[in-house]
């Protein structure tokens, strides 16, 4: 027995592919005979499985759970939830060695995916193309392993409400927050998680649904902003809240119906850690603000820019002991006072606390910080095997350029004008580019360097390609 993957499902970051075409039940079947075998060879025996709401989901959980067993390993089966509920009961339960969620993410409706932890650490890049190779060999160990229910729901959810301790809950009791689900695996545990919160709290789309009738769920796509925005105006909120598709993402508008982007989340979040942690390093990745990096040093704090992906994100907290992370995707990973993965509910949570601490409503501290232009992530189509070489084509020109040149994922270069970034996605067949600047002057002549690049590339930015 062995299992080839389709070429196009084995990520950097997890493993992904659309239902009936890439990916299927034969595929979880061998995700759970390769992941199995790998965990046990590594002296763990127990893996925590959970799936979002996509409607392929339960199908998938089933054949991952067969592969699981069938490699010698005992499933504890979490059922529905969001991803960060899977990383909850891999991280807080003694007995259990791994974790795979079942889930698309921000995908369209017909994709799917398994988001995987090993032994308390992102499994990914080298972990899961030798995940694949193993399957191609059917080198898999045999055993017969066991399979039982267990509910973490209530236990995640005081968990996440602990985001709120050492704060006089009284002093919340006039808070107003909108929240949008947007109909995906974080509804039921957003719903319960209200009803315990301090304040008032508008809900938006917590129904699980799969096909995502109202919005798409992706956050950092200001479009799907929009009913969330419609609701803090009409019932006049502090703020609102949204979440991707499995919840590990999050998104946020201020009173004035502002979008507060992910490295601003990050400039609210730091500032209130720094206060208790001071002098630690702060990460954001290379798409972030350079209002970031500077905040995090007038609040005393150690800011790292670092490489684009939750796992590579996470790997770099561990080895920097780094309490708090964060990326412009709106993935946030606070290792004070929690575990360090990407929670959106428990991001939520802290954006409540931050402002209690810092004595602040979430509109004042949007308010206060500095006005940058800058432009959406332009993403546009090159071929796979040209993207990484462009960027290598790139960083040779620029040797010696009297700008600062930072090459810790792809090209990220300041002068005068700003910044601006060119690199190389690691899911997809494009290039990534962004550019900030102070005036709109500034930010011309940034993004006039980006196209000056890429035609020196024999590449043209052309259109702006989704997500």
């Amino acid at each position: 027995m062995s299992h080839q993957f389709h070429s196009t499902v084995l990520r950097e970051y997890d493993i992904r592919g659309i239902i009936g075409e890439t990916l299927g039940p034969d595929d979880a079947r061998a995700i759970g005979r390769s992941f199995g075998s790998m965990l046990r060879e590594a002296g763990g025996t127990t893996v925590a499985v959970g799936y979002d709401g996509r409607v392929s989901s339960p199908t998938l959980e089933h054949a991952l759970v067969e592969g699981l067993t069938a490699s010698g390993c005992d499933v504890v089966r979490i059922g529905l939830g969001p991803t960060p509920m899977l990383y909850f009961a891999e991280a807080s339960a003694e007995d259990v060695h791994g974790g795979i969620q079942i889930t698309g993410s921000h995908n369209p409706a017909n994709y799917n995916g398994f988001k995987m932890v090993f032994q308390g650490r992102p499994f990914f890049g080298a972990d899961i193309q030798r995940l694949g190779e193993r399957a191609a060999a059917g080198e898999w160990l045999d055993g017969a392993g066991s399979a039982e229910e267990r509910d973490v729901f209530g236990d995640y959810i005081d968990r996440l409400l602990a985001g709120l301790d050492g704060i006089d809950r009284s002093s919340l009791e006039g808070l107003r927050v909108g929240w949008d689900a947007g109909n995906g695996a974080a509804g039921p545990a957003l719903e319960a998680l209200a009803a315990r919160l301090p304040g008032e709290h508008h809900l938006l789309f917590t129904d699980v649904d799969g096909n995502f009738p109202n919005h798409h769920p992706d956050p950092t796509v200001e479009a799907n902003l929009a009913d969330l925005r419609a609701l803090v105006a009409e019932k006049n909120l502090d703020f609102g809240v949204a979440f991707d598709g499995d919840g590990d993402r999050i998104g946020a508008i201020d009173g004035e119906g502002r979008v507060i982007w992910g490295d601003q989340l990050l400039m609210i979040y730091a500032e209130d850690c720094l206060a208790r942690h001071p002098g630690a390093t702060i990460i954001a990745d290379v798409k972030a603000s350079r209002a970031l990096f500077e905040r995090v040093e007038q609040c005393g704090g150690k800011p790292l820019m670092w490489k684009t992906g939750h796992s590579l994100i996470k790997s770099k907290m561990k080895e920097t002991g780094s309490p708090l992370a964060g990326e412009m995707s709106g993935h946030v990973f606070f290792a004070d006072d929690y575990y360090g993965y990407d929670d959106a509910l428990y991001a939520g949570v802290r954006l409540i606390a931050a402002a209690a601490r810092l004595g602040k409503s979430v509109t004042e501290l949007r308010t206060a910080m500095p006005a940058m232009v800058n432009t959406p992530e332009l993403r546009f189509q090159v071929d796979e095997e040209r993207k990484f070489a462009a960027i290598e084509e790139v960083k040779a020109r620029l040797a010696d350029s009297p700008d600062d040149v930072d090459g810790t994922d792809g090209v990220r270069v300041t002068n005068s004008d700003g910044w601006w970034l060119l690199r190389a996605s690691n899911t997809q067949d494009v290039l990534v580019a962004r550019a900030e600047s102070e005036s709109e002057e500034g930010l011309a002549r940034l993004v006039a360097q980006i196209d000056e690049q890429l035609e020196l590339s024999g590449l043209e930015r052309g259109e702006s390609v989704g997500h």
